[in-house]
Parts: C-alpha cells; structure tokens; sequence
C-alpha cells in the first residue's frame, strides 16, 4: 500500500503511528507505535521516536537524535546531529520511573544545535536558538540564544536566524527579512506583527 510519505527499506515504523504527507524517514530510524509526526518532517539517519513523542510539521531531525516520551516539537524546529533529550530527571536503574516522565516541549521554530543537552520537564521558546554542546536547564524565552554549560541568554536570534542587536529604544531589525523586535524585558523579547501558525494534517501509517 502506498503513503503519502517515504519509509527507508532500513527503517521501522511500528503501526498505527501517525505520519503526515511529505515526511522522510532515513537509514536505520525507528518510530514506535502511537507516535505522531507530522507533514514534510526529514529523520535523519538512526532516529528514534518514542510512543508519545510528538512532531509538528517541517521538523529536521538530524542523524542520531531521539525524541522520547514526553518531547513535543512544535512546526519547523530544527534538532542538530547528535543532541539529546532527556525525560528523567533522576534515573536509577534499579527504581523505574516511568510514571515520573516530564514534558519537555520545544516551540515553533526552535533550532537545537549538535550535541546539545535538554534536561526534561523545560519550555523552549519560539525561534530560540540553543547552541551546539550546550545544556539546557531551565525554560527559554523565545528568541533567545542560549549558549554554554549550563546554558545562558547570551543574546537574541530574529526567526530567520540573525542575531539582534537593540537600539536605545529597545527595538532591533532583522537584517534580512527587516522584522522590528522590541526588547520588553531582560529576558524578554517580542515580534511586531508575528506570523500566522500552521496546523498539522496527519495520516495514518499501516504495516
């Protein structure tokens, strides 16, 4: 039976799982039933995608990343090679936690770089921009660039990816797009005339 999406002779996708049209799924990958992925997604090579994982539309997971139970990505988040979530805050073999799981959700437009670390049970904020090898501990604001271990705000991301630099005024122009931001706090910045949302369009996947 044909979909309206591409399934790698190497990958595992365990039905009913939830794949809109469009999505590429790559070398070696694996999605477990239940799981929601949503349209025009690419998953790299060796991703896994746990029961209640769930993934907007246009969202690139890159090579050997996993988004566990409890990890939502929101429309066109971005998660570089090699990074990681968690869902545990304290893991012990000896003492399974897996009615202690904590939602890390990841919002629109969010880029996560190579080898960073999300500790579980945290927001990412809309186009933040979490540097590659950092580890985040605490909630993002949005459009913040978060860079370090722990992680720190050290600066401010347009939605096209240009770091932002702020007048007197409080206000910075996207140098690409012109997009006006105005800073309303320290660690708060907003989008003048933000964009229109999306919604998913699902399918369902079969054997």
């Amino acid at each position: 039976m044909s979909h309206g999406y591409f399934v790698h002779e190497t990958a595992i996708v365990d039905p009913p799982a939830c794949i809109g049209d469009g999505t590429r799924i790559w070398h070696f990958s694996h999605v477990m039933s239940g799981a929601v992925i949503g349209e025009h997604c690419v998953l790299g090579q060796n991703v896994f995608v746990a029961a209640t994982g769930r993934i907007g539309n246009h969202v690139h997971l890159q090579n050997n990343v996993s988004v566990y139970d409890r990890v939502v990505l929101e429309d066109h988040v971005f998660c570089g090679p090699s990074m990681v979530f968690t869902n545990v805050t304290n893991p012990r073999c000896q003492f399974p936690r897996k009615g202690e799981y904590r939602e890390t959700l990841v919002r629109r437009g969010a880029t996560i770089g190579a080898n960073a670390t999300i500790l579980c049970g945290h927001t990412l904020g809309e186009h933040c921009f979490i540097g590659a090898g950092a580890v985040v501990t605490r909630d993002v604001p949005d459009f913040a660039l978060v860079l370090g271990a722990p992680g720190r705000v050290a600066g401010w991301m347009s939605r096209y990816g240009q770091r932002l630099s702020f007048d007197g005024s409080g206000l910075a122009r996207c140098p690409v797009t012109g997009d006006v931001y105005r800073l309303v706090a320290p660690e708060a910045v907003r989008l003048l005339e933000p964009p229109i949302r999306s919604e998913p369009r699902l399918s369902s996947a079969t054997s």
